[in-house]
């Protein structure tokens, strides 16, 4: 079954999304499963992992609701606040849903590079193994060498990076530009408990204005470092409307994975996602 490891729900309003801003006005509307239905069939997509968008309880229980409802979503990644001391009675109730399947914080807003290794979020990531529970790193490029830190002092959490730590597709127009977060992401994948999603990386670009080649560098490094078995699909649907739509940005990793063997191929379109996140893909 093919994956789509990472999307998003939402019902809009401009106080819950502040970060929906001036430019970005397709995403100030409603979107829900029946919106993400077509285009996903249309992808052969089979099932979908829904990821929080929000910082809220509130919002990971309604992810979990909509994943009772709708067969489309096999797992869900929540938010639970790892730094508070009642973090392993939120997860505790979370976890008792069958969907509940990881945890992210938004770490791009954090403005301090070194927040993952806070003591205080250390202590509540140290609660996510026993409950079987993964973690995405959100990250920006300044972030990834506290990321490598802090998943060497984790061996036994899985981690799965998002969108690539996000490079400047848009801005970095030379090979040095690429330099150090190509080194930072070898040297976060060198650690076996490491996954990465190819995803996020139209709106990395100039939106609606880009090349499929503007990628290559980018997933080129990702494929190299992580191997196919480590890499998963992610549409980051609905965001990644701002610059293209569903079927131009699952083109973008067909391209790329298209010289690979079926088996890795595979890996990539749900095989990593399904084993990562221990999701039911019965139909």
């Amino acid at each position: 079954m093919k994956i789509d490891s990472h999307q998003h729900f939402w019902r809009y309003s401009a106080t819950d999304y502040p970060w929906i801003g001036a430019g970005m006005e397709r995403l100030a509307r409603d979107y829900l499963p029946a919106d993400l239905e077509p285009p996903a069939a249309a992808a052969g997509i089979g099932g979908t992992v829904a990821v929080q968008a929000r910082q809220t309880l509130e919002e990971t229980r309604w992810l979990l609701e909509l994943a009772d409802r709708h067969p489309l979503i096999r797992g869900v990644v929540g938010w639970v606040d790892l730094r508070s001391p009642a973090v392993a009675d939120q997860l505790a109730a979370f976890v008792a849903r069958e969907k509940f399947v990881g945890v992210r914080h938004v770490v791009q807003d954090e403005p301090d590079p070194q927040f993952l290794l806070g003591e205080e979020f250390i202590r509540g990531l140290k609660q996510l193994r026993p409950f079987g529970l993964t973690y995405d790193l959100l990250l920006t490029p300044q972030q990834l060498p506290a990321a490598v830190e802090l998943v060497a002092s984790l061996p036994e959490q899985p981690f799965v990076l998002d969108h690539l730590a996000k490079p400047r597709v848009a801005t970095w127009t030379q090979a040095v530009d690429r330099d150090s977060w190509r080194r930072d992401m070898e040297a976060l994948a060198n650690h076996k408990n490491v996954c990465c999603k190819l995803s996020g990386l139209v709106t990395e670009a100039a939106w609606r204005q880009w090349r499929r080649a503007d990628f290559t560098p980018y997933l080129d490094v990702a494929l190299a470092a992580f191997g196919p078995e480590r890499l998963m699909f992610g549409s980051d649907w609905p965001v990644c409307l701002l610059s293209g739509d569903y079927a131009e940005v699952a083109g973008v990793v067909q391209d790329s994975v298209a010289q690979l063997s079926a088996a890795e191929q595979e890996a990539i379109w749900g095989g990593a996602a399904t084993r990562f996140y221990g999701l039911d893909t019965k139909e």
